[in-house]
């Protein structure tokens, strides 16, 4: 029996991803959970695991080809399986089955096709007698951004021992490997026609890129944004973070002022229910969340990621400081798997870490609004009727204007502005 095995959707709401190796060869027998090949979706990058034990016939598609979930991936001959044995096999596994990959940092659904999938017996597609004595040369696991910088600097990938999860090449083995001694080239893609100098650089978008620009739009589109700057005094919370960060160091963990701003948030949500809801529209209703989950905006090699903190006001402050700790970690590693973006209710980002005081940022729709966190600096602000010298944080709260009227928006950030100048209250 020939089976059909098609792209499943290992991510909510997912329509395509790439191809970014291909873990095995035609004629190749594989048992059922081998790994077929590494996909490229907006946000991870996972194996996909074989259904079935038998031999692959074909495969779909080439390494950096984009396809679709439901498109056709590998055809596998199940040796031994005829007729109605054939049609009871896929029946069999003719529901939705969800598989989680070790170490593959993703859980998804696999789609095991119907009973058109099967096809009669023949040999057609079998690689012959002498294909099979061809030396195949083992491709090396690595990422888009890994192949794209060995081909700018003219080195050959399966020759670079890679020091990622699995043993995939991660960029810095490239950078590493050609400074012992490698002679970079020029790749003729890059370089200009009719000239030797390098006038552009033509770069295939990926997932992750093509899913932040379509989600950009979305939001400017449907949103109605507006904008609230404020600053806030900060020098007692930064007292009690220095006189604990210590303590909580010694047991792993960084205390981090983003810590305090996700409580004060989640705190805060609570008191402005329509800053913690989404508008329905179709069916011309308002969606009021209970729960308070804040996604955390990450900066990555490859592109922005958010994922989320789950029930952050009924987190303590050192066990949201364990867990932003543990969600950046993910993200720089690429380890953060689906459930980990999944059901947030507001989101935070962070540009002041970078140099930034205050920005107009894109609200994470279909969510009501975002708390953009500015660089702390050192100011002159008056005290008690004194001039003084304080500690000062920039915030933008962007909000989508037909969820929250301007007087909600104004009061929410009042309110985190409170926990976070009087912030024993956050503690307490």
């Amino acid at each position: 029996m020939k089976y059909i095995f098609k792209f499943p959707d290992i991510g909510e709401g997912l329509d395509e991803g790439t191809i970014v190796e291909w873990l095995v060869k035609k004629g190749q027998h594989v048992e059922s959970g081998d790994s077929l090949v590494t996909m490229e979706t907006d946000k991870v990058v996972a194996d996909i695991p074989s259904p079935k034990t038998g031999t692959l016939v074909t495969l779909f598609g080439k390494e950096g080809e984009t396809i679709h979930v439901g498109d056709a991936l590998v055809e596998i001959e199940i040796e031994g399986v005829e007729g109605e044995a054939a049609i009871a096999e896929v029946e069999k596994g003719s529901d939705m089955e969800a598989i989680e990959e070790e170490g593959a940092g993703v859980v998804g659904t696999l789609e095991i096709a119907g009973n058109s999938a099967i096809l009669s017996s023949s040999n057609e597609g079998v690689d012959d007698a002498v294909e099979d004595k061809r030396e195949v040369k083992t491709k090396s696991l690595a990422t888009p951004v890994s192949r794209a910088v060995a081909k700018d600097l003219g080195v050959d990938i399966n020759n670079v021992k890679g020091t990622g999860p699995a043993g995939r090449v991660m960029k810095d083995d490239i950078l590493r490997y050609a400074e012992s001694g490698s002679k970079p080239k020029v790749s003729s893609s890059s370089a200009s026609v009719g000239s030797v100098e390098q006038l552009v650089e033509v770069e295939p978008l990926s997932q992750m890129r093509k899913t932040i620009a379509k989600n950009m739009i979305q939001s400017k589109h449907n949103a109605a944004h507006m904008t609230v700057f404020e600053e806030v005094e900060i020098s007692e919370l930064d007292r009690i973070r220095k006189k604990y960060k210590d303590q909580y160091a010694a047991d792993g963990t960084k205390l981090t002022y983003l810590a305090f701003i996700i409580k004060a948030t989640a705190l805060s949500l609570k008191k402005f229910k329509s800053l913690n809801s989404e508008m329905d529209m179709e069916n011309s209703n308002m969606i009021y969340k209970k729960y308070y989950n804040i996604g955390i905006a990450i900066d990555t090699e490859k592109g922005l990621v958010v994922p989320v903190i789950k029930n952050a006001d009924k987190l303590s402050i050192v066990e949201i400081a364990a867990e932003i700790q543990n969600l950046s970690e993910k993200a720089r590693t690429g380890k953060l798997a689906m459930s980990d973006f999944k059901d947030g209710t507001f989101t935070i980002t962070s540009y002041g870490s970078i140099g930034g005081l205050f920005a107009v940022p894109v609200i994470n729709y279909p969510q009501a609004g975002i708390l953009g966190i500015g660089r702390i600096s050192k100011q002159p602000v008056v005290k008690d009727d004194k001039l003084d010298i304080g500690l000062v944080l920039p915030l933008s709260l962007a909000v989508d204007h037909r969820i929250a009227d301007g007087g909600d928006a104004t009061r929410f950030i009042n309110s985190i502005m409170g926990y976070l100048a009087e912030p024993v209250t956050l503690i307490f």
